[in-house]
């Protein structure tokens, strides 16, 4: 039962804090578009995103101005086109990715997510030719997101892609130099990847899903730090507590848009995805969140230890909210996304070495990271090694998003653009791993994957 009170607060939230629900996602699988002819699997895929996604953003748009809560962002999430396009007789998947451009250009989403590879075991044909394909697939198109699972708890880390991606990092870069290497930030590489995950560049439909399903993703950094702002000085289980309760109010509110969604689309809702994905603007900052734990800038020694009572305390308030909470849930750290991030690394408390350390207890990864443009292939694989093996050790999904920006280096600046912020250039450790990933195979699950 919601009272006056209530409502005053969640309109104190969504007017002064940006609480917001940060996307809706429509999941759609092409499983059934097959066909060894590519003209035709383009047609059959263009015809069902289409005919599925012709009324999201209309009924998006019509919650946000009947309930008052904005909703940044309607987007689309497709099965894995390595898996969905296999058996088309082809060499390239680029005409493929045109034709999700043409789609999600034409029922209006921003992005539409799923041009992915699960290949955390081993490729298939499909996979080999997706995987080729990513560099001028994000390059020729606009809304196109692609994302790569190469680790897990269960099978261990892909090392040959490892290195593989390394290189088509440097190419999608390349490819993409007249718009500061843009094509790297709707490329995610990842470990213990999940199939729900409403948000991008990481979506994509999973095997396990249904025909089609709602997710949604809410957000409210700046609300969680006004929250705080109230127990100045209190103990840490205050401050847990206090942020568990905030975050049920925010799920709650994803929640209510989900269902609706759901029952005005005719489409099965499945998760709320509670992350706090943080923007540019200011006050819309995780970072503010640790520093008003009592961190001098985000960065700083006891970073890790807030962001891990972070994390915790949100997705215990989420689950007491929803008996369907899914995707990422917890906090975002991507650099160029945050304002108090980008704050942070301008004044040199915020490193890449202390960023993977935080990325042990958040939801992600190594997320929005603009490095200089000379940064070799090899280095890359390597800082996606690290990251996917914490992911396969901690039984947490973990990423990558890094951008070698040519032509730049540490002390340049570059500008993303809308959502997608803008960054100073971090500094990479300059010592070499090339024999390291030079010896490629297979990096053998770890003891605890043995749970059957």
């Amino acid at each position: 039962m919601f009272t006056i009170a209530d409502i005053f607060e969640t309109n104190r939230m969504i007017a002064e804090n940006n609480l917001d629900v940060r996307t809706i996602t429509l999941g759609i699988s092409l499983r059934d578009c097959g066909h060894p002819d590519l003209k035709c699997f383009c047609d059959n895929i263009y015809e069902k995103i289409t005919r599925t996604a012709e009324n999201l953003v209309k009924t998006g748009e019509q919650i946000e101005t009947e309930f008052g809560i904005p909703i940044i962002n309607k987007r689309i999430s497709v099965t894995p086109i390595a898996i969905a396009a296999e058996s088309v007789k082809t060499d390239s998947y680029v005409p493929i990715a045109e034709a999700l451009d043409r789609a999600a250009k034409a029922v209006g989403v921003n992005f539409i997510g799923g041009f992915s590879a699960l290949v955390e075991k081993g490729y298939t044909k499909g996979d080999i030719i997706l995987i080729k394909s990513i560099p001028e697939a994000l390059a020729t198109t606009e809304r196109v997101c692609s994302s790569i699972n190469l680790a897990s708890t269960k099978t261990g880390i892909n090392m040959d892609c490892v290195r593989e991606m390394g290189e088509i990092v440097k190419k999608t870069a390349e490819l993409t130099r007249d718009r500061d290497a843009l094509g790297c930030a709707k490329l995610v590489i990842f470990a213990n990847v999940p199939g729900d995950n409403p948000f991008m560049a990481g979506a994509f439909h999973g095997i396990g899903e249904p025909e089609t399903v709602i997710n949604v993703g809410v957000s409210g950094p700046g609300v969680v730090k006004r929250a705080l702002e109230e127990v100045k000085g209190c103990d840490f289980s205050v401050v847990a507590e206090t942020i568990k309760k905030t975050a049920f109010k925010i799920t709650r509110t994803g929640q209510l848009v989900a269902q609706e969604a759901s029952r005005r689309l005719g489409v099965p809702f499945g998760i709320v995805d509670l992350s706090l994905a943080p923007t540019p603007a200011v006050g819309d900052s995780v970072a503010y969140i640790l520093e008003e734990m009592g961190i001098e800038s985000c960065g700083a020694p006891g970073t890790t230890a807030a962001l891990a009572l972070l994390n915790d305390a949100v997705k215990k308030g989420g689950l007491m909210a929803s008996s369907h909470v899914g995707g990422l849930s917890g906090a975002f750290i991507p650099v160029s996304e945050d304002a108090g991030m980008i704050a942070a690394v301008e004044r040199g408390s915020l490193s890449l070495e202390k960023l993977e350390a935080m990325t042990c207890v958040c939801s992600v990864g190594l997320d929005m990271i603009a490095v200089p443009g000379d940064t070799t292939a090899n280095t890359i694989s390597a800082i996606i090694a690290d990251e996917a093996a914490i992911g396969m050790i901690n039984n947490k999904t973990t990423a990558v998003r890094i951008i070698p920006v040519p032509g730049k280096a540490v002390g340049d600046h570059v500008e993303f653009g809308g959502l997608l912020g803008h960054s100073p250039i971090l500094a990479v450790n300059q010592f070499k791993a090339d024999k390291f990933i030079a010896r490629g195979g297979r990096i053998p699950a770890p003891i605890r994957s043995l749970t059957n």
